[in-house]
């Protein structure tokens, strides 16, 4: 699994690697795990019930209305094979 640029899906049946070839994943949190969501063919449902949270929570999430805890955030990331600093970090403006 690469970090950071790719990702694995996993936890959902099936597994498909995506890189940076494919699209660009940047933005803040919030369009990124959207962006990687969707990269990975997944519906919000499909994230929903891989991490145990209803799909309404995605969209608020991915919304940004929704201030998620840190275990939803590690499940968000593992299913989707990737690390909490791709979908989260945000560089600071500031040098």
């Amino acid at each position: 699994m690469t970090r950071g640029v790719g990702f694995t899906c996993r936890n959902v049946g099936y597994s498909r690697h995506v890189t940076s070839q494919d699209t660009p994943i940047s933005g803040s949190g919030n369009t990124r795990i959207k962006a990687v969501r969707v990269l990975a063919g997944l519906t919000q449902a499909d994230l929903a019930l891989a991490v145990g949270v209803s799909r309404q929570t995605i969209s608020m999430l991915e919304a940004g209305a929704h201030n998620p805890t840190l275990r939803l955030c590690l499940d968000i990331a593992r299913t989707l094979g990737t690390d909490l600093n791709s979908l989260f970090w945000e560089e600071s403006e500031d040098n």
